[in-house]
């Protein structure tokens, strides 16, 4: 790889992508399933366990927040505590939070099977009653269990991609259903308050022992804030938006809990039971008994449709980080090298994958959902332990990484104070779950058993991961060119090197990496050098026409986003990307990377198709007024010098047009070539019933048309208007489509001005 070539990470996550991902993460199975768990356990109070579990959490979600938003590496609390603490205390976290997020796998397992059956028995009950008398209720909730696991682990194995938008719309999707609980539940409050009134007395059935279970218990459900930092290489100015992720997620599910414990624990009212009694006996389907004694007809199955969308997003996002995690310890040879494969077609950790898996089916078949529930709460109490002593570490070994916009308050304080409590209420829990605990020990025995007799040895540091360089130097006027085809570079720079020149600027050309969503961003360093080839190409034919070229590769989860990341870390004016000619899906004007490319672009944007040689002698423009139309014209004016190209300038007119409207077609020629020189310019009138047949059959006789955007598109989805885009699809020859951005034209004087 040549030493000045740029290898950066596109940062494609915005706040709100980043805040979905914790509450996604949050608002999941957790409140379906231990709602009713908690209640048996604290009675009313069980509304404070959720609060006091807020506030513990917060004070370790200010941890995250600094060292996320300071190391903004991918693998989370893993990447810090081995930092801090390598070794074998750095292998042990990683060991525990693979293990954590594995039992927080089987717990939502657990809790589709239920909500399954729930649905079965409530609006099928002839063929959940024949399922039970057959087999079982307990080995029908073992099918369920095994199968959505092996559902998952195949799914997450063969690469199944789930975009940003497809989770975003999940996630809210979920919180409406909830919403939909708590409106209908505060009627039923409002209604009867002093029915509501009662559930709260006592408020303390079994003491503060009952709250102290409880939130050892449901700890698990605020566990997803910590994933906002294995995603942390992605999101865009880590420093400010990941702090405010944290929080905004923390707090939002927090409100939501609470409403919900609320509205469960006072809008039932069961007869001959205490309503806290009656959540608990029912435990993981308390929600659906308490949706189906005050709401509607239909919510019963709101809340059934809500519990199943919850613990399958929730199971896949669980599978996903655990096998990564898993992963990440198998590059750093704290696993198996095996563990670290990358399936050669599919591109996924397929060996992690099916690892966890077969540990998640085994603790899932093997414990009850409390003592499942309990023990990954303790995996994360003492994870997040020794993720609070790694900030006090790391913001004294490391100063540099502390240099950031966010601060823990009150440091050290804060950290100590979240890893006492965490460790306090870890040891607590084996008051009431010896099981969880001995669960705990067995598996950091057997961790370190691994690793001071294989894995110490086997240990090889791999080199650091290539971090975001700062941007390049500002020029006077920027292009870029994705190189994705060799065979179309050289035409490509053909059109940006003069236009870059003439402004005194210079042309970057990117290449990008795609990571399959399964992988963490910077295991795409792996395949940089599949795209040396086109950045190779691309500087040579530079070099040969004497124009300042920079190179730059991207690694992305999608093409698009590595382009626009390279646009905007760089102050791009124009990008100038290459078309195949053909998009394979209807859906698509030019395909999907060109498509979200134009949509998003915040610089200029113009899309070639090449055809032939590629060897532009002679250009037609096609022209019928308009800023972009002009744009064309600018931009044609240092490409015709340095070729020496005839152009022709054409105006669509109707079959039997007279001489005023030939007059008039010659005015909007003019019009728009007003301000530029192209040389001896041919005006040429086209007679259609067709504008965009009439240019597509007249661009036969050239090699390159050069069409600038409709002024108004008739439909959103169109990227250049009805024309240029018919223009572009059919035409024979080479077409450049181009569209000028609100805001470019400013920048680009504004550099000069200054």
């Amino acid at each position: 790889m040549a030493d000045n070539n740029r290898v950066t990470f596109a940062r494609d996550l915005g706040l709100f992508d980043a805040s979905m991902i914790g509450i996604g993460a949050m608002i999941g199975a957790g409140i379906f399933v231990l709602t009713g768990i908690a209640a048996g356990e604290a009675g009313p109070a069980a509304i404070l366990a959720f609060a006091l579990n807020g506030v513990v959490t917060l004070l370790t979600a200010f941890a995250y927040a600094e060292l996320s938003s300071s190391i903004p590496e991918a693998g989370g609390g893993y990447s810090f505590v081995k930092r801090a603490f390598p070794g074998p205390i750095g292998f042990l976290s990683g060991w525990m939070l693979w293990f954590a997020y594995t039992i927080a796998c089987s717990l939502y397992a657990l809790g589709f099977s239920s909500y399954f059956w729930e649905f079965f028995h409530k609006y099928f009950p002839a063929f959940g009653h024949a399922v039970s008398a057959f087999i079982g209720d307990q080995a029908g909730g073992i099918l369920i269990t095994v199968l959505i696991c092996a559902f998952f682990v195949w799914l997450n194995a063969r690469g199944a991609e789930v975009t940003g938008k497809a989770e975003n719309v999940i996630t809210i999707a979920k919180i409406l259903v909830l919403m939909v609980f708590i409106y209908y539940g505060l009627v039923q409050i409002g209604n009867e308050p002093e029915a509501a009134a009662a559930n709260f007395t006592p408020f303390l059935p079994n003491g503060f022992a009952g709250i102290t279970i409880a939130m050892g218990l449901t700890f698990i459900a605020f566990e997803g804030y910590d994933l906002i930092a294995t995603v942390a290489e992605e999101i865009k100015e880590p420093e400010k938006n990941i702090p405010k992720a944290t929080f905004i997620s923390l707090g939002v599910t927090i409100v939501v809990y609470l409403l919900i414990l609320f509205v469960a624990l006072g809008a039932v009212h069961p007869e001959g039971i205490e309503t806290w009694k009656f959540l608990g006996e029912n435990g993981e389907t308390a929600i659906v008994l308490a949706a189906d004694s005050f709401m509607p007809s239909f919510g019963v199955a709101t809340i059934v449709f809500g519990g199943l969308l919850s613990t399958m997003s929730a199971l896949n996002a669980t599978v996903l980080a655990s096998s990564r995690v898993a992963f990440s310890m198998g590059r750093d040879r704290w696993l198996p090298e095996s563990v670290a494969t990358i399936h050669p077609t599919r591109r996924t950790p397929h060996v992690a994958i099916v690892l966890t898996g077969v540990i998640l089916l085994a603790v899932a078949l093997a414990l009850p959902i409390e003592i499942v529930g309990s023990a990954a709460s303790l995996m994360f109490l003492l994870t997040f332990t020794l993720v609070n002593l790694a900030l006090v570490v790391l913001r004294r070994k490391l100063p540099a990484n502390g240099a950031t916009a966010y601060r823990v308050p009150l440091f050290p304080y804060v950290p100590l104070a979240a890893a006492v409590i965490n460790m306090a209420l870890a040891i607590y829990q084996f008051n009431f779950d010896p099981i969880s605990w001995f669960v705990a020990i067995g598996w950091i025995a057997l961790g370190l058993i691994a690793y001071t007799t294989y894995f110490q040895k086997a240990e090889k540091r791999p080199p650091d991961v290539i971090e975001a360089v700062t941007p390049l130097p500002q020029s006077a006027y920027r292009v870029l060119v994705p190189v994705a085809n060799p065979a179309t570079v050289q035409q490509l720079l053909d059109l940006a090197g003069p236009v870059a020149q003439d402004r005194n600027g210079d042309v970057v050309a990117t290449a990008v990496v795609k990571v399959p969503i399964q992988l963490p961003i910077h295991e795409g360093l792996k395949y940089v050098e599949r795209q040396m080839p086109n950045i190779d190409v691309a500087r040579a034919y530079a070099e040969s026409m004497g124009c300042p070229l920079s190179t730059d590769v991207r690694v992305a989860h999608r093409v698009e986003e590595g382009i626009l990341s390279a646009a905007d870390q760089d102050r791009t004016d124009l990008i100038l990307m290459g078309w195949k000619g053909y998009t394979s899906t209807s859906e698509r004007i030019f395909g999907e990377v060109v498509d979200r490319t134009v949509h998003r672009s915040n610089s200029d944007i113009g899309v070639v198709k090449i055809r032939g040689e590629g060897k532009f002698e002679r250009i037609l423009l096609p022209t019928a007024g308009g800023p972009h139309a002009e744009f064309a014209a600018e931009l044609l004016e240092p490409i015709v010098k340095a070729t020496g190209a005839q152009v022709t300038a054409c105006y669509v007119i109707p079959p039997d047009a007279d001489r005023t409207q030939e007059e008039e077609a010659e005015r909007w020629m003019s019009r728009t070539l007003r301000h530029v020189d192209l040389g001896d310019v041919e005006f040429r009138a086209i007679r259609s019933d067709s504008v965009a047949n009439g240019i597509i059959k007249t661009a036969s006789d050239y090699d390159l048309v050069v069409l600038g955007a409709a002024k108004t598109g008739l439909f959103q989805q169109l990227l250049f208007g009805e024309i240029p885009d018919r223009v572009g699809r059919y035409a024979e020859s080479s077409v450049m489509l181009v569209k000028r951005h609100e805001g470019t034209a400013k920048r680009w004087l504004r550099r000069i001005l200054n």
